[in-house]
């Protein structure tokens, strides 16, 4: 059965997640893995493009590195990185290959989309010197967690996946940093309550724990900083620059080479799609906030959609200063919010609201949401329906 066919069989999300699943599996293909250095990443927001950005420099620094991150926009291929590149079909039907032969067919069937994804990146991974792995909801329990890891980057963590991690900042963070190797970096966080929390999780574990404030060198601050205004960042992507090249110096023990940055470009990062057109992935609130920030007051039509577990009126509320309309895109979900409910909301925060029917040329525009969000738009966009 092809990747493709197989990955068809199993359901994106779960209601409640079988923790010992993962564990058992990676057992059953472990002796035949042989990997390289394990940097894992885990918080609520930044660990694409902390990750890739850190991918980059190493590669620019001679080491052969892969970069694991979820999930993907329009090409499952685009959630695994090798080298500079997507890996291309036929790579990923050779891992699937040996994915299968190594685990026993019952244990192939149980794992979920998610779980059997992370150990086809781990097998298309061999060989290399350096790995980045990017965890997906959660850090104690997450598929991702199995694997050794020479290094733990947090990203800021914020409120997200309550329904999974707790339904506060302190629950969350445990969660999270519950996770964490002999050696963390911790980035700079917007809640200081992270910080207490780390530092309580590390002494538990034993963990030798940094800032990333504190380990990226002033010049090399200076440097992403000359980055960051000529390719007009906005501030958290220079904030996630500077954590990857504190992950890189911890990694190393030598100076990130920031010019590795230089043409930095991740899909849906605060990406200009078009001259009038900048898409984000951010979804949640701490990533709604941050985006509003980055417009410095700007007002745009927002192009919108939701995933039913969202606070969607707090993240509209806190894009609200710079939106001059809302226009609700269609998504594919069976998760997606009932459109009467996030009508409602956004009438309620006195907001114009209509549908999405495209865009106009003399019109600017932010499309904000989830994975699913940037899919619909970019299909839409680039005319693939």
């Amino acid at each position: 059965m092809t990747l493709q066919r197989f990955l068809e069989t199993k359901p994106l999300y779960y209601d409640k997640i079988d923790l010992s699943r993962m564990p058992r599996a990676y057992r059953e293909v472990e002796a035949h893995l042989k990997l390289g250095k394990v940097v894992h990443l885990i918080g609520t927001n930044g660990k694409g493009s902390t990750g890739r950005m850190l991918a980059r420099m190493l590669l620019h620094s001679g080491h052969r590195v892969g970069h694991y991150s979820s999930p993907h926009i329009l090409r499952f291929n685009e959630r695994i990185w090798i080298d500079g590149s997507d890996i291309d079909d036929t790579a990923l039907e050779s891992a699937h290959r040996k994915l299968t032969e190594w685990l026993a067919s019952e244990t192939a069937e149980s794992l979920s989309y998610f779980e059997y994804t992370t150990l086809l990146a781990l097998v298309a991974f061999e060989g290399l010197d350096c790995i980045v792995l990017e965890a997906g909801l959660g850090g104690e329990y997450d598929a991702t967690n199995v694997v050794p890891k020479e290094l733990s980057v947090v990203t800021p963590i914020g409120l997200d996946h309550q329904a999974f991690l707790g339904d506060t900042i302190e629950e969350i963070a445990a969660t999270k940093l519950r996770s964490i190797a002999k050696e963390a970096l911790l980035a700079r966080q917007p809640d200081p309550t992270v910080y207490r929390i780390a530092e309580r999780v590390a002494a538990e574990k034993g963990s030798r724990l940094f800032l990333a404030e504190s380990v990226v060198e002033r010049n090399v601050k200076e440097e992403i900083a000359e980055i960051a205004q000529t390719r007009e960042w906005p501030e958290f992507l220079q904030v996630n620059a500077e954590t990857a090249a504190a992950a890189f110096s911890l990694l190393t023990g030598k100076r990130a080479p920031v010019r590795a940055l230089s043409d930095f470009h991740l899909p849906g990062r605060f990406e200009t799609v078009a001259p009038n057109v900048v898409l984000d992935v951010g979804h949640n609130l701490p990533g709604a906030k941050a985006v509003a920030e980055a417009l410095k007051g700007e007002r745009r039509i927002l192009v919108y959609n939701a995933l039913a577990d969202k606070d969607v009126e707090a993240i509209l509320r806190a894009l609200k200063p710079v939106v001059a309309r809302l226009e609700i895109i269609d998504i594919e979900s069976d998760r997606a919010m009932e459109p009467e409910k996030l009508l409602f909301m956004a009438r309620r925060l006195g907001m114009e609201v209509k549908p999405f029917e495209g865009i106009e040329k003399n019109e600017r525009y932010l499309v904000f949401g989830s994975f699913v969000v940037a899919e619909a738009f970019l299909k839409r966009y680039n005319g693939m329906e």
